[in-house]
């Protein structure tokens, strides 16, 4: 989870670390798209279309917005971040980087992203991906909370 990737971030070599999320995300992603999507169905079945509420109506939207951002991320941003991540290192790799520890680039990698034009532009566009990948997770983060607001709304005793 999110405390998990700050935790290895800081301990592990960058390489190690990027390994581990190019393996994992995929499980994390399509387990987040196969819920959003079993939220939606659930919802569906048990609140019929021509009975539904303006509530009901807005929870259903909620519900497939959260599919819509989990399956873009789990289908295209994720695995582009993970493509140009695995890029990086390749290049990184050749010129001897890729062991430091820590999340951040080190002095070598921002003289390498200076000097080496091809490895600037995947560095451009990690940063683009990687932050289209972090809305849609921050996306299904808000959809799930107000879906739990929605459903302690309802609940008439605690």
């Amino acid at each position: 989870s999110l405390l998990a990737g700050f935790v290895m971030g800081s301990r592990l070599p960058r390489h190690t670390y990027g390994f581990i999320q190019h393996e994992l995300f995929p499980y994390y992603f399509h387990i987040g798209s196969a819920c959003a999507f079993l939220n939606l169905t659930l919802f569906a079945m048990y609140h019929p279309s021509e009975l539904l509420s303006d509530e009901q109506t807005t929870q259903i939207f909620v519900f497939f917005v959260c599919v819509a951002a989990s399956v873009l991320n789990t289908q295209w941003f994720g695995q582009v971040t993970s493509d140009i991540v695995a890029d990086m290192h390749l290049v990184e790799r050749s010129h001897g980087l890729g062991q430091e520890v820590g999340l951040f680039a080190s002095k070598s990698c921002r003289q390498l992203r200076a000097s080496n034009p091809s490895y600037g532009q995947l560095s451009r566009q990690l940063t683009l991906y990687w932050a289209l990948s972090s809305l849609c997770n921050l996306c299904c983060i808000a959809c799930n909370g107000l879906s739990l607001y929605y459903l302690a709304a309802r609940l008439s005793a605690l």
